[in-house]
């Protein structure tokens, strides 16, 4: 084997120190030599709360990734930064030591500590999921503005219920999850405006044993169709063999026979607007309209007909149907944000 230059031996120790030092503060390092990893590609890095298992994160990280294998960024990661303190020595950490050109992640459980790091580093460009605006000069906010998709799932829920009974188990009512939610009631309300909407919260962004057991209970309510703005709830749907309706990512491989369709949260065009920014210098701005269906940012799924009771084909075309009126700007879902009932009867 060909020794390693001395050059290339210190940069490996010094990013094995920085590996460690990362892993310290709480969260895990992602792979060294990620896909795109040219030196002339600018150098972005995912910072992110949960463990990548969970989609919010999850589609972040995977815009990012779909971007690095196409030689538009460099990327590296670290996840599950679970607390305030650990999220923001991580990003000083990385701030200092790795010099990016771009961080992308998530500030929702850390606002005032992500935007000090930005405070005090205005050259490198910050892109965060936030329920907050920008802050001058170099913090983007970005969200999964994804009632388009919700809406159209609703649909499809209003449509396949035979109890009209429809339980959503969500993160917590913030703006965030309750726009999705009440997209989705509103999709009910176009096709079943006799069906009643369960809706749990389980008050954390991650607990799928919690989200397992709120979508138990609906069922025994009487739910015959579930959608899991949360991880846990399609293998609820899957014990009780009733279809279910996944989120962020396409879901259908968790349980082919139940998952009809998923909202899906393209973040790639959010990515891309954050790397016009590293070749224009950074600003402060909302990204949120890169997440509209009309943008490509959102959409669901392709239809799973061979799920449990099957779908019929008039409730197929009806959906595709919204969905070309929502791309073409014809139609315009609703924004609502406040706080859903507990049971919402969707005529109502």
């Amino acid at each position: 084997m060909r020794p390693m230059p001395a050059r290339q031996l210190v940069l490996t120790i010094l990013l094995t120190l920085t590996a460690t030092a990362l892993a310290a503060c709480g969260g895990t390092t992602g792979d060294e030599d990620t896909a795109g990893s040219d030196s002339d590609a600018p150098l972005v890095y995912g910072a992110f709360a949960t463990p990548l298992e969970e989609p919010w994160d999850g589609a972040i990280h995977a815009a990012l990734t779909s971007a690095a294998d196409d030689g538009e960024i460099t990327y590296k990661h670290i996840d599950n930064l679970a607390t305030s303190d650990e999220m923001e020595r991580a990003l000083r950490d990385i701030a200092e030591n790795e010099q990016p050109d771009a961080i992308v992640g998530d500030a929702f459980a850390a606002e005032d500590a992500v935007r000090a790091v930005a405070k005090d580093y205005p050259d490198i460009v910050f892109a965060f999921g936030s329920g907050e605006g920008p802050q001058e000069p170099n913090f983007s906010v970005f969200d999964n503005w994804m009632q388009d998709p919700a809406y159209l799932a609703g649909m499809l829920a209003g449509g396949l219920t035979k109890s009209d009974t429809i339980g959503v188990v969500g993160a917590m009512p913030i703006p965030e999850v309750n726009r999705i939610v009440n997209g989705f009631i509103k999709g009910v309300q176009e096709e079943n405006p006799q069906a009643t909407v369960k809706v749990s919260f389980i008050n954390s962004f991650f607990d799928p044993a919690a989200a397992k057991q709120a979508a138990n209970a609906q069922v025994a309510a009487g739910a015959d169709v579930l959608y899991a703005e949360r991880d846990g709830v399609i293998a609820a749907a899957e014990e009780a063999d009733i279809p279910a309706i996944g989120m962020m990512v396409d879901q259908q491989e968790d349980a082919p026979g139940h998952v009809v369709t998923s909202l899906l949260w393209n973040v790639r065009p959010t990515i891309d607007a954050v790397v016009e920014q590293i070749d224009g210098g950074p600003e402060a701005v909302d990204l949120g309209e890169y997440s509209f269906m009309k943008n490509d940012g959102s959409s669901i799924a392709e239809i799973n007909t061979d799920i449990v009771g099957g779908v019929p084909g008039d409730l197929v075309e009806q959906v595709e149907a919204k969905k070309e009126e929502i791309e073409s700007g014809s139609f315009t879902v609703p924004v609502d944000e406040s706080a859903p009932k507990g049971s919402v009867t969707a005529g109502q």
